[in-house]
C-alpha cells in the first residue's frame, strides 16, 4: 500500500518569493512543491500538494484527506491563528498531522503566538524556512509508518 501525504498550504503562500522575503525567504511556492515532492519520493511516499486562499477549500481538502491520505502536512498561513473551522476539521482526523511554518511564529507579533492548528497536530516544525517542509514530510511519513505497524 502506497503512503500518501497531503501537503496543504493556506492564504498568501502563493506569494512566496515576493512577500516579505526577509521573513519567509526567497523560495517560491513552486520551489517548496518541488522540494516536498523530492522529500516524499525519498521516503517512498506519494505527495498531494495544494494551496488555497479560501478557508472552506482547505477544510474540504482536510476532509478528503481522511479517506485518501496517511498523513497531512499543513501550513495554514494566517488561518493558523483564526480558523476554528480548520481546527475542527483537523481534530476529526485519525492520521498524523504535522504543522509547518517557514518562520518562527513564537518570535513574531503576539497575535501569531496562538495556533488553532497545534492542538490538532502531532507536532510542529517552525523557523527552518524551506527546509521545514522536508522535515515535515519526513516526520509525517515516519509517524504514518509507526501508526501502520
Amino acid at each position: 500500500m502506497s503512503l500518501t501525504i497531503y501537503c496543504l498550504n493556506g492564504p498568501n503562500l502563493n506569494l512566496l518569493g515576493e512577500r516579505e522575503p526577509a521573513i519567509y525567504g526567497k523560495a517560491t511556492l513552486a520551489d517548496l512543491e518541488k522540494l516536498s515532492h523530492e522529500a516524499a519520493a525519498a521516503v517512498g511516499a506519494t505527495l498531494v500538494f495544494r494551496q488555497s486562499n479560501h478557508e472552506g477549500e482547505l477544510v474540504d481538502w482536510v476532509q478528503e484527506a481522511r479517506r485518501q491520505a496517511a498523513a497531512v502536512v499543513i501550513n495554514a498561513g494566517g488561518y493558523t491563528h483564526t480558523s476554528v473551522a480548520l481546527h475542527d476539521a483537523l481534530k476529526v482526523l485519525t492520521i498524523p498531522v504535522v504543522e509547518v511554518h517557514l518562520s518562527n511564529p513564537g518570535i513574531r507579533e503576539g497575535f501569531r503566538h496562538n495556533s488553532l492548528v497545534s492542538p490538532a497536530a502531532s507536532g510542529v516544525i517552525a523557523g527552518f524556512g524551506a527546509l521545514g517542509y522536508r522535515l515535515a514530510i519526513e516526520a509525517a511519513a515516519a509517524l504514518a509508518d509507526q501508526k501502520r505497524v
